[in-house]
């Protein structure tokens, strides 16, 4: 940074924060500095400005001060659940928690502490996140990440030394401990492989070369099997993970403004949570949305001229390997009939109350040896065969980038400029909008550069059950012409470049649920992209239809305003109760003729999940067990057809075998939990915050509704106690011409986990009556705010 630009960004700075402690009563500023400094924070400071639910707008001179400041402020609202994932990415759990407990899963996949430390200890000693820190951008982090992280963890760690912690999940525990940057790095590490290796930690250390022969050789995986399982994993339906999200381009708009409704559905619980602030530094940054704890960046949001969000895609962000190991070693394979040997990480774990843990990782030219996707998907190691797993995302610590490139664009086009510079999203679509009513949806991820071409020349008779399926490719290791390969535009082999991935601009809606990018706007169908990207021409989800459905009509009628996002937001329609509900009715006093309360229920419903729908419950437990006994060819009458996407299949088959029996069984398991049949549904879907009940609205993913709630039940509780996973952060963006952007949001499960925290459940409170936010963005209304507090923070 030049001088003169340096010393201005100092004078602006200097200037709000004159502007900030002249505008306020004495008491209303804290200064949280202290005596001395730590030398990893030497000269760092911030001013925080707490509005409304505990909304921090973080004000620094440059990004390390910025850094600080986050850091700070995340540590204040979720200290316990950050330093939960600092044990994780540094392979401590089983030191401190014990080697058979479960982690929260937010992460990686693995079923144990000891499985977690195995992986993330083979990462920390094989210096894989410091190569990538050392690797220049573009295929690296830009110095602006880094000074982001270098001063997050300063941050973190100063609120540590000069704060007693209260939550009681953490207070006292000597696992809550200073961090380093490099610690950060490794978090955002973990988060960017979460499609790829961290889907496989239990198979990358269970995978161990086999015993001596025993006579009986290993049976290989039966294709049609390991297909089926694959396409289970990989299903949206079957993810904690997913989201909505829709663009609408000034075509539609009242002012002809872009707007943009974004609804990730994510955890409520844990280290994947999403937290709300706005990071400024005068004349270089000015964002406001969410950031996933522990990064440094805000991941969804948006400035003054353009919003964005994501969802989760269909891309498969990994492949397989099939290798053929040399005869009589199987630590070693064949590559074009060369023996290459396999190169071994011995990793230790200590263990509380216990030895240590000694286990090998095997890894490849293309990455580990796994034993299997999970335990539905098993990839055995025979003496003549093994599988590795390539993730391309394990080369990519750039994800930052491109949230930091997003904070600072101007347009949706400086969007997809940034998306070609960076290549830095892992496993996530990008819809965005903007002032002068543009809108955008790209698939712009880091996929392995796996052609349909490749995949006819090179997979395994395994890979060509998996990869049509389920996009999950196996290929033939033991050839060298079965490399991945490189596209000229990409920044790193073999993934696909910009150039290669679906887009679709200015259209008058864009849309996506989870679903490939083929539907992303009905009357636009986009084609022409590798079968690993995603389906063309296939059905779509229940959420997709609906969410299409309800945007089409949205962007036909017109004239529409941030009014309109809120208003589709708690819609809370419930697409499979406009399908099936009649007819369940109908065929109700057929197949129960003994109990016409059920078939009244049913047929009363207002198909709709509010907290004061009667029969919601009803029709959401009979429909779960429904799907699940009933095979999808066998649920509809009329089936799918890809000339009418959005509309089929429809028509309840109320013959299958399964029908009656869920049905019935739906109402029994009511009934012996004592629950009404027309109970109001947030009577008995609800989440417990400090003693109190708050009833939740929304429903799952098989009914498809736009407002995901994925709750567990526990008939002997009452019903839906808690929420899985669903509804997180929610922005509804627009501009009406001003300076300011026509921002609303709801954090559904509230800022802090602290349960002593007045932001603990504030919004959730908010979420339950279905209000909302009014972002404060612009100077004058941080300013304004009745709740404004304002803490300096120093080290």
């Amino acid at each position: 940074m030049h001088l003169r630009t340096r010393l201005k960004h100092l004078a602006l700075t200097g200037a709000a924060l004159a502007v900030v402690t002249a505008s306020l009563p004495g008491a209303a500023v804290a200064d949280s500095g202290g005596r001395g400094h730590h030398p990893s924070d030497r000269g760092l400071s911030a001013v925080i400005r707490y509005t409304e639910y505990g909304v921090p707008h973080i004000l620094a001179r440059d990004y390390a001060n910025l850094g600080f400041g986050t850091g700070w402020a995340q540590a204040a609202d979720q200290v316990c659940t950050l330093a939960d994932g600092f044990l994780t990415v540094n392979g401590e759990r089983s030191r401190h928690f014990g080697p058979d407990a479960a982690t929260d899963g937010s992460l990686s996949s693995a079923a144990t502490n000891l499985s977690s430390d195995l992986y993330f200890r083979g990462v920390r000693d094989a210096g894989t996140v410091e190569d990538l820190l050392a690797t220049p951008a573009p295929a690296g982090p830009s110095r602006d990440l880094k000074e982001l992280m270098r001063g997050w963890a300063a941050g973190y760690n100063a609120w540590l030394r000069k704060n007693r912690i209260t939550d009681p999940a953490c207070a006292g525990a000597d696992w809550v401990r200073p961090v380093t940057a490099l610690d950060v790095a490794r978090r955002g590490f973990a988060v960017s492989v979460l499609g790829g290796q961290g889907r496989a930690v239990d198979g990358i250390t269970a995978a161990q070369p086999p015993a001596a022969p025993t006579g009986t050789p290993a049976e290989a995986p039966d294709p049609d099997r390991t297909a089926a399982a694959a396409r289970d994993l990989f299903a949206a339906e079957n993810a904690a993970m997913g989201s909505n999200a829709v663009a609408f381009s000034g075509a539609t708009t009242a002012n002809g403004r872009g707007l943009l409704l974004g609804n990730p559905h994510y955890p409520w619980q844990g280290g994947r949570r999403f937290w709300q602030s706005q990071q400024t530094i005068p004349g270089e940054l000015n964002v406001s949305g969410a950031s996933l704890l522990g990064t440094t960046v805000v991941n969804i949001g948006f400035n003054d001229k353009v919003a964005w969000s994501h969802t989760v895609a269909t891309g498969v962000p990994l492949n397989l390997h099939q290798l053929t190991l040399a005869p009589g070693d199987p630590t070693s394979y064949l590559v074009d009939g060369r023996p290459e040997r396999m190169t071994p990480r011995t990793v230790t774990v200590p263990v509380k109350d216990g030895a240590p843990v000694t286990r090998t990782q095997w890894w490849t030219r293309y990455g580990p040896v796994v034993g299997g996707l999970g335990p539905q998907l098993p990839l055995p190691w025979t003496t003549t065969t093994a599988y590795a797993l390539n993730d391309p995302n394990a080369v990519n610590l750039r994800g930052s980038n491109t949230a930091l490139g997003f904070g600072k664009a101007r347009s949706t086009q400086d969007i997809a400029d940034t998306l070609k510079r960076t290549q830095g999203l892992p496993w996530v679509n990008t819809i965005a909008a903007d002032s002068s009513g543009h809108s955008l949806f790209t698939q712009a991820q880091v996929l392995p550069r796996v052609t349909d071409e490749l995949d006819r020349r090179c997979s395994t008779p395994l890979g060509r059950a998996t990869y049509p399926s389920s996009g999950v490719a196996v290929l033939d290791g033991s050839r060298s012409d079965c490399a991945l390969g490189s596209d000229p535009d990409a920044v790193q082999a073999g993934v696909f470049g910009p150039a290669r991935m679906p887009v679709l601009r200015d259209t008058p809606y864009v849309e996506n649920s989870n679903d490939s990018a083929w539907l992303t706007n009905a009357d636009r169908p986009l084609t022409g992209y590798e079968r690993i990207f995603g389906t063309v021409a296939t059905q779509r989800s229940l959420r997709t239809r609906g969410g299409v459905e309800d945007v089409a009509a949205m962007a036909e009628r017109g004239r529409l305003t941030v009014a309109d996002l809120q208003r589709q937001q708690f819609a809370n329609r419930a697409p499979a109760g406009d399908l099936a509900a009649a007819d369940a009715a109908e065929a109700c006093a057929t197949v129960l003729p003994g109990d016409p309360e059920v078939c009244r229920v049913i047929g009363a419903w207002d198909r709709t999940v509010d907290t004061d729908s009667r029969g919601a419950l009803l029709f959401d437990r009979f429909w779960r067990k429904f799907t699940a006994a009933v095979k999808p060819a066998d649920q509809w009458k009329v089936p799918f057809s890809p000339a009418d996407p959005v509309r089929t299949p429809h028509t309840l088959n109320t013959a299958a075998p399964g029908f009656a029996k869920a049905l019935a069984d739906a109402a029994a398991e009511l009934r012996a939990a004592g629950i009404p049949l027309d109970a109001p549904l947030g009577a008995h879907q609800f989440v417990v915050r400090n003693g109190q009940r708050i009833p939740v609205s929304g429903g799952t993913e098989s009914l498809g509704i736009w407002n995901k709630t994925e709750s567990v039940w526990d008939a002997a509780g009452g019903g839906y106690l808690e929420v899985a996973h669903g509804t997180s952060h929610v922005q509804a963006v627009g501009w009406d011409g001003g300076r300011c952007p026509v921002a609303r949001t709801l954090l559904a499960y509230s800022q802090s986990s602290n349960p002593a925290s007045p932001h603990h459940s504030d919004q959730t409170r908010l979420y339950a009556g279905e209000r909302w936010v009014t972002s404060r963005f612009c100077e004058k209304d941080i300013l304004r705010s009745p709740a404004l507090r304002v803490v300096v923070v120093r080290g």
